[in-house]
């Protein structure tokens, strides 16, 4: 038997809170009813007051709710269930969560849920489902669950939804997760052009007892790999595809934000880095591309997918990004080159080939790199064999010389 956090605006959707804590309870659970509302009284009685999180947060929810500032309110409530549900799930009390809401209930609920690990059991039930998520998911396993119907009352919809969801979050708290081999973890990058590369690395480095966890550079992917390398959980990174940084410094619709490639630096952990696929800049369909970039050397990826070459002015300065990213370690770190292409479609013949734009960025890796820090240059494409089993080497070796 579970204890499972029912969290939400009790004031608004009190009785459709209730209505899904009374399924998990036909389950055969316990259930934590939290009220996040700060407006009019609950409409079921909680078993977590809203007091109670607010004190949680330093909030003042008696002038909050005298001044009837919705988003005053919202905002400051998300961060006190934040702070409530860790405190909970860090000492044990409850083992899920399933939160209800519209456009407030369910800023406040997955703001609660990002503050929890990952693995951790969490349901959001949300109007906003069917769009675009990112804000509220973030890099946390959330499973958001579409309404269909707003979250307001008890019909023949979402009676039915919210059984469904119950179900789901009572099935996520019973399911043992098998023993697994307790092997060492490395975070790896991996984008499409560079898989043969990852791939061959991975097999090295698992051969020698490691596990690898591959992430995909698409934005997400890397603010995902970002999180949990801060977390603690990896003995080393395989940063093979940098890509993530040609979006953000360009302005396309892959990047992972101005702290990629901090978190390893912090970390003081073992670190290869690549110029992985820094050819290119991800954008949607042909039609969406910016109108300031015409002119520019294209390639479809596939009818969703339009890649931009990175010119020499951008590869000169993602080549000083790499290099002062690099310097930022605290631990070892080893940055590697693949003079030949760094990615399969900048080679010689290829549509990115751009001998220019490639020496713009290994000349500026070279100049503003730290001396001290091994700069390896090959001779060779970066899904070469040659250069995947440098990369693998040089992170068992600096894993294995700590």
């Amino acid at each position: 038997m579970a204890t499972i956090a029912v969290l939400g605006t009790l004031d608004t959707k009190g009785h459709e809170h209730a209505y899904v804590a009374e399924i998990i309870r036909s389950r055969g659970h316990q259930t934590l009813l939290i009220d996040t509302g700060s407006a009019e009284a609950p409409q079921v009685k909680p078993d977590v007051t809203r007091e109670q999180v607010a004190a949680a947060g330093a909030v003042d929810l008696a002038g909050i709710m005298a001044r009837k500032d919705r988003g005053e309110a919202v905002t400051a409530m998300a961060g006190a269930a934040a702070k409530y549900l860790a405190g909970l799930v860090e000492s044990g009390a409850v083992q899920g969560v399933i939160s209800l809401g519209g456009g407030g209930g369910t800023a406040i609920g997955t703001a609660a849920m990002r503050a929890l690990p990952v693995g951790f059991p969490k349901v959001m039930v949300s109007t906003l489902a069917a769009g675009n998520v990112a804000p509220y998911v973030g890099t946390k396993d959330i499973v958001m669950f579409p309404s269909i119907v707003d979250v307001s009352g008890m019909n023949r919809i979402s009676r039915v939804l919210l059984a469904r969801a119950a179900g789901a979050i009572c099935g996520m708290v019973e399911t043992s997760v098998p023993a697994g081999a307790d092997k060492p973890l490395i975070a790896a990058s991996m984008f499409g052009n560079t898989t043969e590369c990852v791939n061959a690395a991975k097999k090295i480095l698992e051969d020698a007892g490691y596990e690898v966890l591959v992430f995909h550079a698409t934005g997400t992917g890397g603010r995902i790999m970002e999180s949990l390398i801060e977390s603690g959980m990896f003995a080393g990174v395989l940063d093979i595809t940098t890509t993530e940084w040609a979006d953000e410094l360009v302005g396309g619709i892959l990047g992972a934000g101005p702290t990629r490639l901090d978190a390893a630096a912090k970390a003081g952990i073992p670190t290869i880095i690549t110029p992985g696929c820094l050819d290119m800049v991800n954008f949607g369909e042909r039609a969406t591309v910016p109108a300031k970039f015409d002119g520019r050397t294209f390639y479809i990826h596939n009818p969703q997918v339009t890649l931009m070459r990175t010119n020499a002015a951008e590869c000169a300065e993602l080549g000083r990004i790499l290099a002062e990213k690099a310097n930022a370690h605290t631990g070892p770190v080893t940055v590697l080159l693949p003079l030949r292409a760094i990615s399969i479609i900048s080679a010689e013949g290829k549509p990115f080939h751009d001998a220019a734009a490639d020496k713009a960025l290994f000349d500026a890796v070279r100049a503003h790199l730290r001396p001290e820090i091994p700069l390896v240059e090959l001779d060779c494409e970066i899904n070469a064999p040659e250069f995947s089993e440098a990369c693998a080497k040089a992170l068992l070796g600096s894993l294995e010389s700590r």
